[in-house]
């Protein structure tokens, strides 16, 4: 499934206090592919993220997911897509302590009202490597686990796109890279992943640079080292 941001416009705040969070951003991420969003604080990446994925209104543009414009829809169609299409990774894992790893895996569908076999429940936790961990709690877990089962939560639809918001910030280096060779081989799904750190960035296929509200550059294949480049030129003070 393909996402599409064409001329997007997104304002925080009205009038004279507004501020432009994203500024005209025009992007493309194809089926499968795994991009990165990169850029200095506060340079929109987050509202990019939030944007593409039909959570917060756009002020001008538009933006097409699965061939949708989210512009035209309402808000219970605009739910009903992402909960059928769209999964969330985030920094926090947002587990329930009280709760199994399944438990945990079922809860949002549980909470929409829908009735989640445990097999189904099982088959996500397989899915990141965690089979033996399904009667596991929290607190059984270590990080790099706990993300796992956030992860698995997010594939239990089996969703078209996957949305991740900083989902290694939490972790360890060792977790991360684990989370991350995770996400890179889900090739069912489309990946949009915000991140700062340049190692995570560079197990996408591509890389997308942020900075004022606007798309300033982008790398294919990128390793490390390139995207730490850009970055130090991006928040290099402005003049030098």
């Amino acid at each position: 499934m393909s996402v599409e941001l064409d001329g997007v416009i997104k304002r925080h705040g009205r009038g004279a206090a507004a501020v432009v969070a994203l500024d005209g951003v025009s992007a493309r991420f194809d089926a499968g592919s795994f991009t990165a969003i990169m850029g200095p604080s506060g340079s929109g990446k987050s509202t990019l993220l939030q944007c593409a994925a039909g959570l917060d209104d756009v002020d001008a543009g538009e933006v097409v997911v699965d061939g949708v414009a989210l512009g035209g829809l309402r808000e219970a169609a605009r739910a009903r897509l992402r909960r059928e299409r769209v999964g969330f990774v985030f920094q926090a894992f947002n587990l329930l302590p009280a709760l199994t790893a399944e438990q945990n895996v079922a809860l949002p569908l549980r909470l929409a009202g829908r009735r989640v076999p445990k097999r189904q429940a099982r088959e996500a936790l397989a899915r990141v490597g965690l089979a033996d961990r399904a009667r596991h709690r929290p607190s059984e877990l270590s990080g790099g686990q706990q993300q796992r089962v956030a992860i698995a939560r997010a594939l239990l639809i089996r969703p078209k796109v996957l949305f991740a918001d900083e989902p290694t910030g939490a972790l360890d280096s060792a977790s991360a890279r684990e989370a991350l060779a995770l996400l890179r081989g889900l090739r069912e799904q489309t990946i949009v992943m915000v991140t700062h750190d340049p190692v995570a960035a560079a197990h996408a296929d591509r890389v997308l640079f942020l900075a004022d509200g606007r798309i300033v550059g982008e790398l294919d294949d990128p390793t490390p080292a390139a995207v730490a480049a850009t970055m130090t030129r991006l928040e290099a003070p402005r003049g030098r």
